[in-house]
């Protein structure tokens, strides 16, 4: 990975530093405009399973078991970290999500993920 990484609220402005601005989530965030959003690209297919989302529900005791089985989903589907990995290779990139807990979320796990793999 050449250039930085961040992870960002969308709900947070948007700022010049963000770089390419990356919607990580499934479902669009509620009460965010497309335009206030300012998203570079919306990839939906980087985010975790339905099933995966509803069972972990953003609960901070099932975090580290979450974060195993969406790594596991990552491994799975190649194609759509390598189009993360092609905005990473051209600038800098900012993965947005939509939860209020800004530690425990699916953002965090990616970026840890690029950042390791």
């Amino acid at each position: 990975m050449t250039h930085p990484l961040h992870v960002k609220r969308i709900y947070d402005p948007p700022s010049p530093q963000d770089g390419a601005r990356l919607l990580v989530d499934r479902l669009w965030p509620r009460g965010i405009s497309k335009e206030k959003a300012d998203l570079t690209a919306w990839l939906k297919n980087v985010a975790p399973s339905t099933a995966l989302r509803q069972w972990f529900g953003h609960d901070p005791a099932k975090w580290e078991e979450f974060s195993e089985h969406y790594r596991k989903e990552l491994n799975a589907q190649p194609q759509a970290v390598e189009e993360i990995r092609a905005y990473l290779r051209k600038g800098t990139t900012t993965l947005l999500f939509g939860a209020r807990d800004t530690t425990h979320n699916e953002a965090v796990v990616l970026a840890d993920y690029l950042r390791e793999n």
